[in-house]
C-alpha cells in the first residue's frame, strides 16, 4: 500500500525528502525484512498466549525419541504468525500488480489455510491424523496447476532471449526494446549457456509438439511444487530445524530472484534476465524475516510448532519462488535436505513393505525416518548403524542447519561454475 501510495503522489508531482527510495528493491527487501520480523516478535507473542487459553497443543505419540514427551501441549499452528509476518509487509511494501506477488500471496494462503484444516482435524479428533494425503497433494496440485498456467500464458513473466542484440542490453532503460519469450525454458547448473528447453523432451514438432511441451512442463511445476510442500513437512519434526532450513533456502531464493531482476548481474553471470523477479526478492526478504522472528519462539525448547499450517505453506512458496524465477532444476541442490528427507522416508517405507512381504519381517534402513529423527533414536535392527551415542536434537538442528548453508552457497557458486 505504501509503495502504491508513493507512487501515486510521485505521479501527482508531489514528492519529498526520502520518497524516491520506495523506487529501489534493494530499500524494500530492508523495509519487508525488518516490518517481518517485528511483526511476528509482536504477533508470536499474542497469538501463542491465545493458543494456550484454547489448548490448541500438540499430540505426541511415544516414538521413544529423547525429550519427546516434554513437547506434549506445546501450542501448534504457530505456522499463523509466520503467514502474518510474512503478508503485513508485502501489503504495506510490495508490488501488488506484479503478478509474481501475486502467485506467491495465492501460495501462502492457499497452502497456509489447507494446513490450518489438517492442523485443525488432528485437534479435533486428538490424534496425529489430519487431513489424509490425497486431499493435500491434490490441494498442492491445484497450486501447481494454477502457477504453471500463469506462467505459460502471461506475458508479464516472460524472460529475456539471449542472442543477437539482445545481447547489448545493459540498462532497464533498453529493456523494453527486447525480445521477450515465455515458454518453456528453465535453469540448469553447471553448465556454459545454460538454458534447457523442455520441448526437447517432446516426442512431436510443429502445434502437437507445442501442447505436449506445455503439458510436460505444467506436470513439472506441479511435482517441484509438490515436492517442496511436502519435503518442508516432513522436515518439520524438531525445534527449529523446519524454520532455520526454510529461512536459507529463502535468502538463497531472493538473492538468485534479485540477480535475475537486474539487467547488469544477469548480463555478467550470464543468466536469464526476468524482469519482473525483482519483486520475488521483496517477498523472500518478508518470509525470511518472518522465519527469524518465528525461531524467536520455535528455537529449542520450542514454545509453539508452526504444524503444518506452516510447513505445507513454507514448501510451497520455496517451490512457486523457484519456478517463477526458473531455477526448478537447482532445487535438488539448495533443497538437498528437503530431499534427503523425503527420500529416507520413501525408502524406509520401501524396504521394509518389501522385506516384510519377502521375509516375513519388516527391516528397517534407517533408525527412523524421517532422516533427522535417525540420529536421535535408538534401533538396533537398522541396518545403518553408527557406534556412538545418540545426538542431542539442538546439534542435530545446527548440524542440518551447516549442511542447508553449504549447499546454498554451491548453489549461488553454479552461477559461475559452469
Amino acid at each position: 500500500m505504501l509503495y502504491h501510495l508513493f507512487n501515486w503522489l510521485h505521479s501527482q508531482g508531489i514528492d519529498f525528502a526520502g520518497a524516491g527510495l520506495m523506487k529501489y528493491i534493494s530499500f524494500r527487501v530492508v523495509c519487508c525484512a525488518l516490518v517481518s520480523i517485528i511483526t511476528a516478535l509482536w504477533a508470536g507473542k499474542n497469538i501463542i498466549r491465545k493458543l494456550r487459553q484454547r489448548q490448541i497443543g500438540e499430540e505426541i505419540r511415544d516414538l521413544g525419541l529423547e525429550g519427546q514427551l516434554s513437547k506434549k501441549g506445546t501450542p501448534t499452528m504457530g505456522g499463523m504468525i509466520i503467514a502474518l509476518a510474512v503478508l503485513v509487509p508485502i501489503l504495506l511494501f510490495g508490488d501488488l500488480t506484479n503478478l509474481n506477488t501475486i502467485l506467491l500471496i495465492i501460495a501462502t494462503v492457499w497452502l497456509g489455510f489447507v494446513g490450518y484444516l489438517d492442523d485443525h482435524a488432528k485437534i479435533a479428533r486428538h490424534n496425529k491424523d489430519g487431513l489424509s494425503g490425497k486431499k493435500k497433494i491434490l490441494a498442492q496440485v491445484v497450486l501447481g496447476l494454477v502457477v504453471g498456467v500463469t506462467m505459460l500464458f502471461s506475458s508479464q513473466l516472460g524472460f529475456r532471449v539471449r542472442g543477437g542484440n539482445n545481447a547489448e542490453v545493459t540498462t532497464e532503460q533498453q529493456v523494453a526494446s527486447v525480445v521477450m519469450e515465455n515458454n518453456a525454458k528453465t535453469t540448469i547448473p553447471f553448465v556454459k549457456n545454460n538454458e534447457f528447453d523442455y520441448s526437447w523432451l517432446s516426442p512431436f514438432k510443429g502445434e502437437a509438439g507445442k501442447w505436449c511441451t506445455w503439458a510436460l512442463y505444467i506436470l513439472v511445476i506441479i511435482f517441484i511444487i509438490t515436492a517442496c510442500s511436502n519435503g518442508a513437512n516432513l522436515t518439520d519434526g524438531m525445534d527449529g530445524l523446519s524454520a532455520g532450513v526454510a529461512a536459507i533456502v529463502g535468502t538463497t531464493l531472493g538473492i538468485l530472484a534479485y540477480l535475475s531482476g537486474h539487467v547488469g548481474y544477469a548480463n555478467y553471470l550470464n543468466i536469464m534476465y526476468i524482469p519482473a523477479s525483482g519483486e520475488i526478492a521483496v517477498y523472500m526478504a518478508a518470509l525470511v524475516g518472518a522465519l527469524l522472528g518465528f525461531l524467536w519462539y520455535n528455537s529449542f525448547p520450542a514454545k509453539v510448532f508452526m504444524g503444518d499450517t506452516g510447513s505445507l505453506m513454507l514448501g510451497g512458496v520455496i517451490g512457486v519462488c523457484a519456478v517463477l524465477i526458473r531455477k526448478e532444476l537447482m532445487l535438488p541442490i539448495l533443497c538437498g535436505v528437503y530431499m534427503a528427507e523425503s527420500l529416507s522416508v520413501i525408502i524406509q517405507r520401501g524396504y521394509f513393505k518389501y522385506t516384510k512381504k519377502k521375509y516375513g519381517k519388516g527391516v528397517r534402513i534407517f533408525r527412523m525416518a524421517p532422516l533427522h529423527h535417525h540420529f536421535q533414536k535408538e534401533e538396533p535392527d537398522a541396518l545403518i548403524q553408527k557406534p556412538g551415542e545418540i545426538q542431542p536434537e539442538a546439534r542435530i538442528v545446527s548440524r542440518f542447519w551447516i549442511v542447508s548453508i553449504i549447499l546454498a552457497v554451491l548453489t549461488i557458486v553454479t552461477l559461475k561454475i559452469r
